[in-house]
């Protein structure tokens, strides 16, 4: 076979507007909820027939927001963005093919006007991105503890510490202000940013969200209500 024709069974919804801000990996944000609304084609409830007997799925997906861009080498961020390994050796997006695959949490089911719809948790994947397949997560096969993790091993996901002033934590609820602690804990600036005056901006959630970091810690400056355009 020299290629296969595939095309989106759903699209995600949720509040990561860009690029900027998406989690690196699935599960870094558990308090982000997603929708997983399926295309017209595919609302027959029979396709997601006891589905809720997983906590988890696997989701595949495709990067829509590179422009069919890759390279068979890339910067992967855990390794500060300097050092080039190949690309079948990391997760990132700018691949021969660009798919994605996510392990995320299914809250709940709702019923909708657009049919029944997955509300899940932990997606880092942006707004609009075409879900071209789901699985269910099975623990005894999927997981395996042993394993070996390659770089990833000895460059762990790190989290800083995120402070706001309590007039800026006043401008979100308490959902809104978990859901912008757990994504700037994740340090979204790219990996070779350390200029400490810098102000960055994260459209997240209907808000601009502006912020700095000291090296140490993510410091909010100011949270603007409108994502920029």
């Amino acid at each position: 076979m020299d290629g296969i024709t595939i095309k989106p069974v759903a699209y995600i919804k949720n509040d990561y507007k860009e690029k900027f801000g998406v989690p690196r990996q699935s599960g870094l944000a558990p308090s982000v909820k997603s929708e997983i609304v399926f295309c017209p084609e595919f609302r027959d409830e029979n396709m997601i027939r006891d589905i809720e007997q997983y906590s988890h799925l696997w989701l595949v997906w495709g990067f829509s927001k590179n422009n069919g861009e890759w390279s068979p080498t890339v910067r992967p961020p855990r390794l500060g963005g300097n050092k080039r390994v190949g690309v079948f050796a990391t997760r990132s997006p700018f691949r021969p093919n660009g798919l994605g695959l996510s392990c995320v949490k299914l809250e709940k089911i709702e019923t909708t006007a657009e049919g029944k719809v997955l509300v899940v948790s932990g997606a880092d994947i942006a707004d609009g991105t075409p879900i071209y397949d789901i699985k269910p997560y099975l623990p005894y096969v999927d997981s395996v503890p042993d394993a070996c993790g390659g770089f990833s091993d000895e460059h762990k996901e790190y989290f800083l510490e995120v402070e706001f002033s309590e007039s800026i934590k006043e401008t979100l609820n308490e959902v809104q202000l978990q859901e912008v602690k757990e994504i700037l804990s994740l340090d979204p600036r790219p990996s070779y940013q350390e200029d400490e005056d810098r102000i960055y901006g994260l459209s997240f959630g209907g808000f601009e969200i502006k912020f700095k970091c000291d090296g140490v810690k993510i410091i909010v400056t100011e949270i603007l209500k409108g994502d920029k355009k």
